[in-house]
């Protein structure tokens, strides 16, 4: 596990061991014939994260993952991660079959349970009565938006919403943590849409980057080593700038012409 890590310049167990997990994943997958190749993104995991960071960016010195270098930290959270990888390593063939059935089983009743306290609405009246605090604005409340307020917890859900004690506990610990979340992870599910937009923006695989006009010798030198599979990924190659990024745009968009 340790050697994939340790070849590439990081420094640090995880980060050593995560990048052997994808190579060992890769390798098993081209030593089985499977055309399928297992690719974590910048949006999925802080495994993603590195990988992207040590193709695009390279390294002048030991590689270290901090969560400052992950622009979609607040849904890169420990206890989302069955939610985000789960799916992808069933698929994969390396997550069992009795553990992704209780994945999915624990995904539908989180399902449920944030469906049912976002169909329970209360006015200000109503919460008025029942001793909850009342919203600033005065505008009516689901239990699963009196859920974002930290001072709103499981006994206050309780009496609006009796019916939570015979729920899992756990499963209703992370509908209170997803909703503190929601409002934020909104804007960040808008800001990977339109990263993915641009990732979607495919680099042909034989590209001359030597014959696009308006890119210096280093920077050509970086493309050339580096092979961007997409504008996006060229888009983080260290020194590219937003007019380089236009003459890649521009020689694709007239080849594809």
């Amino acid at each position: 596990l340790f050697l994939a890590g340790q070849i590439n310049g990081t420094t640090g167990y995880e980060e050593a061991a995560g990048q052997g997990l994808v190579a060992g994943i890769n390798a098993a997958n081209i030593a089985l014939c499977h055309k399928n190749q297992f690719i974590l993104t910048r949006d999925e995991s802080y495994i993603g994260v590195m990988i992207d960071d040590l193709v695009t960016h390279g390294v002048l010195e030991p590689y270290r993952m901090f969560t400052s270098r992950a622009e979609y930290r607040l849904l890169l959270r420990a206890d989302n991660a069955d939610q985000r990888l789960t799916e992808k390593g069933f698929k994969n063939g390396f997550v069992s079959y009795e553990r992704y059935s209780e994945f999915v089983k624990k995904r539908e009743n989180l399902k449920k349970i944030s469906t049912k306290l976002k169909k329970l609405i209360f006015n200000s009246s109503e919460l008025k009565e029942l001793d909850v605090v009342l919203p600033r604005d005065g505008r009516k409340q689901s239990a699963f938006d009196l859920l974002k307020s930290k001072s709103f917890n499981q006994n206050n859900l309780k009496l609006v919403f009796p019916e939570i004690d015979k729920m899992d506990k756990k499963l209703l610990n992370q509908v209170k943590v997803d909703a503190l979340y929601s409002g934020y992870l909104k804007r960040q599910e808008n800001d990977i849409k339109a990263f993915q937009k641009d990732e979607k923006l495919k680099i042909p695989k034989d590209i001359d980057f030597k014959s696009i006009g308006g890119l210096s010798n280093e920077l050509v030198e970086k493309l050339s080593k580096i092979k961007p599979d997409t504008i996006s990924q060229a888009s983080r190659i260290s020194g590219i700038t937003p007019v380089a990024i236009l003459s890649i745009l521009r020689h694709i968009k007239r080849k594809v012409a």
